[in-house]
């Protein structure tokens, strides 16, 4: 697939990570020349090894790169400089990052979008999340309308910093005239490109398969696939009907022990030890004190989500595929990348 965009520019931010892969990749088919941001020229070649195996190799190779850091005011201008469209997909990812996640989200979000108007790009995209439209209420689904308020709470710095970057990026946008548009994006999951590439969300079917957990918590996530969210990307980039929009992007909800018994039906070689069994809501809750990661699982026990993506798929022709073949292809990756363990 070649649209034949040759005479246009994207720069996507992070390009070593899991989204901006596919993006990149999806871009390359399209025809776009494609530039990304990484922290260091030495990941170059890590990003078109990934990228090249959706894209082909002839067309990551043609990828440019510039060094830049979410955290310093050096070299955006630069990055920027000719590009037509700015797609920022990079953010820090809690647990083991040892960044302040707040500050990174929002500083860098100043730096690129900031860079991205004084260029006069003709639209940025940014990468937001589906935390940032949360109604409060449990029986409400998410929609596009709603702001959740940030809570102000350590263990809630990550969707935090999401909420607040995302009202730093729409304050810009209204100050200087860049054309913004923000992509919400649920649970993703999918498969990684690129062996080394393997992002934190994933974790959830990589316990599974390892057999590193002996039940699961009764909890559950709206799963959506990280390709379809590229997809996303890329729509909301060009079309006149996304300008100056949110377009939250979510696939279905499922429960752990759901994702567990799929595995076990669709793979029952790879996945005949995996755990079904849920584990009692009073040990995530002991383990909560111990726990940071089980702490912010605790206010999800029971708990089901509602989003409404709606928008996107009417006003877009978005078409996110079916969970299940999400959740297998994701399991697929991981055994065929030998990244079962940690």
């Amino acid at each position: 697939m070649n649209d034949g965009h040759t005479d246009e520019t994207v720069l996507v931010t992070g390009g070593t990570g899991y989204l901006a892969g596919w993006v990149i990749s999806g871009l390359l088919q399209r025809g776009y020349r494609v530039r990304t941001t990484v922290r260091g020229l030495d990941k170059a070649e890590q990003v078109r090894a990934a990228v090249g195996e959706q894209a082909g190799g002839r067309a990551a190779g043609a990828v440019e790169f510039a060094a830049v850091d979410l955290l310093r005011d050096d070299g955006w201008d630069e990055a920027v400089a000719g590009a037509d469209y700015v797609l920022h997909t990079a953010s820090p990812m809690p647990f083991g990052s040892g960044v302040d996640l707040i500050t990174t989200a929002r500083k860098g979000t100043r730096r690129v979008l900031g860079a991205a108007a004084r260029a006069g790009v003709k639209r940025a995209v940014l990468t937001s999340s589906g935390v940032t439209a949360d109604t409060g209420d449990p029986d409400t689904a998410a929609t596009e309308s709603a702001w959740t308020p940030p809570s102000g709470t350590p263990l809630r710095a990550y969707p935090d910093s999401k909420i607040l970057a995302e009202r730093d990026a729409w304050d810009l946008a209204a100050a200087t005239g860049l054309e913004l548009t923000a992509v919400l994006p649920t649970f993703m999951q999918g498969p990684m490109l690129g062996a080394s590439n393997r992002p934190g969300t994933v974790e959830i079917i990589r316990r599974l398969l390892a057999r590193e957990i002996p039940a699961v918590p009764n909890i559950g996530w709206n799963i959506v696939d990280v390709r379809d969210i590229a997809e996303l990307h890329i729509l909301t980039m060009t079309s006149p009907a996304a300008a100056g929009r949110r377009f939250l992007g979510s696939g279905s909800f499922w429960w752990y022990q759901d994702i567990a018994r799929i595995l076990r039906e669709k793979l029952p070689d790879e996945a005949a030890k995996v755990p079904t069994r849920t584990m009692p809501d009073i040990i995530i809750k002991l383990l909560a004190h111990l726990n940071p990661q089980m702490a912010m699982v605790r206010p999800e026990l029971g708990r089901t989500r509602l989003v409404d993506s709606s928008k996107a798929r009417t006003q877009l022709g978005w078409h996110p595929r079916p969970t299940e073949q999400t959740i297998i292809d994701t399991a697929t990756a991981l055994i065929a990348n030998n990244a079962l363990s940690r």
